[in-house]
């Protein structure tokens, strides 16, 4: 998940929102961008409560 922001700065509730869209969608790793501080901002966002969809079983050909 890649979620971009052109803020002055980052606050706790952009992370927050950030990390709930991986949760909603089930994704997990996402990443929080910021163009309009005075350099590049970027946050790692980890979803804690990922859950894989893909099957442990072998499919036979």
């Amino acid at each position: 998940m890649l979620e971009i922001k052109a803020l002055e700065k980052l606050g706790g509730v952009h992370k927050a929102q950030a990390i709930k869209y991986c949760k909603a969608y089930n994704i997990a790793d996402g990443l929080l961008i910021n163009f309009g501080e005075n350099s590049l901002k970027f946050i790692r966002l980890s979803n804690k409560k990922y859950k894989s969809t893909k099957s442990n079983q072998s499919q036979e050909s």
